[in-house]
């Protein structure tokens, strides 16, 4: 088996309307049986800076008592800026190791008051499972052609 198809990926944020000074809607990453985590978060057009792009944590899938992971908040002292309005078409990431993490993590990414506001979305992949991913599903697909 290629190790690109022991992954599974989630999708946080589906390409939806734009957002304006508003949190996009997100869906919470279950990370059980996975040992690494990728999250992507692609803009469209934008025409304000965002106001939050984070990551948080929690052992409840419903986000109680949700925490910020240090080091995965952009715009904090030594990270990266948040994304401006001039990052249209940029992608920005997370890489994080999962050990002694909180099983649950989700993405907080909020767009800036603009005229018109922010396009984006957000994919995550989980990496380095306990147990093999077989087929689509359990990737997390809806389908998937396997080349070589």
């Amino acid at each position: 088996m290629n190790n690109l198809q022991n992954v599974k990926v989630v999708n946080v944020t589906p390409p939806a309307a734009i957002v304006d000074n508003a949190s996009f809607s997100t869906t919470t990453i279950d990370t059980f049986g996975f040992n690494k985590l990728a999250v992507y978060f692609s803009l469209g057009a934008t025409d304000i800076a965002m106001t939050a792009l984070k990551l948080q944590e929690s052992d409840d899938s419903g986000m109680s008592g949700a925490a910020d992971i240090t080091g995965a908040v952009y715009g904090a002292s030594g990270a990266p800026a948040l994304p401006s309005a001039t990052d249209d078409n940029k992608v920005f990431g997370f890489f994080v190791d999962l050990k002694g993490r909180k099983r649950y993590i989700d993405v907080v990414a909020t767009a800036g008051d603009g005229s018109a506001g922010t396009f984006g979305a957000c994919t995550a992949q989980l990496y380095n499972p306990l147990t093999t991913e077989d087929n689509a599903t359990q990737r997390g697909l809806a389908a998937n052609l396997i080349v070589g």
